[in-house]
C-alpha cells in the first residue's frame, strides 16, 4: 500500500491527513500518548499503563521498529496508531485520539487503516485494552474483535486476519 501522506475524506475526518510516522513526530506523540492514556488510568483507576511511563526514546524506537502512522490536522497532531507482527498475529498498539476529538469515527478509521497495513501471512489480529475501558471494549467489538482472556484489569481481544477493516471506513 501508498504510505505517502493521504487525505481523509470520510465523514467526519475531513481536512485530516495520514502519513507514516517519522522520528521528528516522536515529541508530539509522546504528548498526544500522555494525553489520551490519562483517560484510560481514570477508567482503569490505575496508572500501571506502559503508555503513560514511556520515555521520549521509547516512543522514538516505537516509530523505527513498528509501521506507525500519524494523523494531522493542519500542524497538529490529532491521532496515530501502530503495528507490528509478533508470532503468526498483527499487534495493533497505541491507537490514540486526540480527547476533543472523540467521537468522529478517526479511531475506527485508524483501527481499520493498520488492519489493512497488515503483511499477508499473519493468522489473527490482536490487540490489548483495559478491561474497564468501556468504549474501547465497544468500538473493538463492533470492529470484529472478541476478549481471548482478561488478565491484571488487561483485556486482550483478537479476530481472524481474513477480517481485516471489518466494521471500518477504510476502503
Amino acid at each position: 500500500m501508498d504510505e505517502s501522506p493521504t487525505d481523509l475524506d470520510a465523514p467526519g475526518l475531513a481536512g485530516l491527513r495520514i502519513a507514516r510516522a517519522e522520528a521528528g513526530d516522536a515529541p508530539e506523540l509522546l504528548v498526544l500518548q500522555r494525553a489520551c492514556w490519562v483517560a484510560e488510568a481514570l477508567a482503569n483507576d490505575t496508572l500501571a499503563i506502559p503508555a503513560l511511563h514511556e520515555s521520549l526514546d521509547d516512543v522514538e524506537r516505537g516509530i523505527a521498529e513498528q509501521q506507525t502512522w500519524v494523523v494531522r490536522d493542519g500542524p497538529r497532531l490529532v491521532g496515530s496508531v501502530r503495528g507490528k507482527v509478533a508470532g503468526d498475529a498483527w499487534e495493533i498498539g497505541r491507537l490514540m485520539v486526540a480527547p476533543d476529538l472523540a467521537g468522529r469515527g478517526l479511531g475506527r478509521f485508524l483501527l481499520g487503516w493498520i488492519e489493512q497495513h497488515a503483511p499477508t501471512g499473519v493468522a489473527r489480529l490482536v490487540l490489548f485494552t483495559g478491561a474497564r475501558s468501556s468504549r474501547n471494549l465497544r468500538i473493538y467489538g463492533n470492529a470484529g474483535y472478541v476478549l481471548e482472556r482478561s488478565v491484571d484489569g488487561v483485556a486482550h481481544l483478537a479476530k481472524p486476519a481474513g477480517n481485516r477493516g471489518a466494521g471500518s471506513t477504510v476502503e
